[in-house]
């Protein structure tokens, strides 16, 4: 990805989330703990989940539907960045935003075993009423650093390459 498209992502997730706190400035969109608080919502399928252990990781929140066909063509790209960078202290997790409460997510988390958590999401948040804003389109990802703050952002599916080496540096970081 280049530079130019890079700060233009993270400046959109900025400006959807600065346009529900009020306030304006460059770098991370620091919204303390909200994204993270945001996470807190029920999970599906086998992978045990706890929104705790996300301090203190670089995670990646995908929100995405199991109608939506672009999501589908980017569950394996999740899965190997969760393989390849979990021992590092990254995690992938999937929001599910699907309408009908989990009843349709579960058997399809289920029935694929991802190595990351999915979550289903409320009213508020689906109503965009969560840290995260409204989600316009699926998939929709946010990369989040160390201290929960949103660093990029992007619609649609990413190249596993570019969005590896936004991971990598983040990680590298303290």
């Amino acid at each position: 990805m280049s530079p130019v498209r890079w700060r233009a992502l993270v400046a959109a997730v900025a400006v959807g989330v600065l346009s529900l706190s009020g306030c304006h400035r460059g770098g991370p969109v620091d919204a303390g703990p909200a994204f993270l608080r945001a996470l807190t919502l029920p999970s599906v399928g086998p992978t045990r989940y706890d929104p705790r252990q996300l301090s203190g990781r670089v995670v990646l929140v995908s929100f995405l539907a199991t109608w939506c066909f672009p999501c589908l063509a980017d569950l394996p790209t999740l899965e190997n960045l969760q393989k390849t960078y979990g021992p590092q202290g990254f995690q992938v997790v999937a929001v599910g935003m699907d309408l009908d409460e989990g009843r349709v997510l579960a058997p399809f988390a289920d029935h694929y075993a991802f190595p990351y958590p999915v979550l289903v999401s409320d009213e508020r948040m689906r109503a965009g009423e969560s840290a995260f804003g409204r989600i316009r389109a699926l998939p929709s990802t946010v990369l989040l650093d160390k201290r929960g703050r949103a660093v990029a952002g992007w619609q649609g599916v990413e190249g596993q390459a570019d969005v590896a080496k936004a991971i990598e540096k983040l990680l590298k970081e303290d």
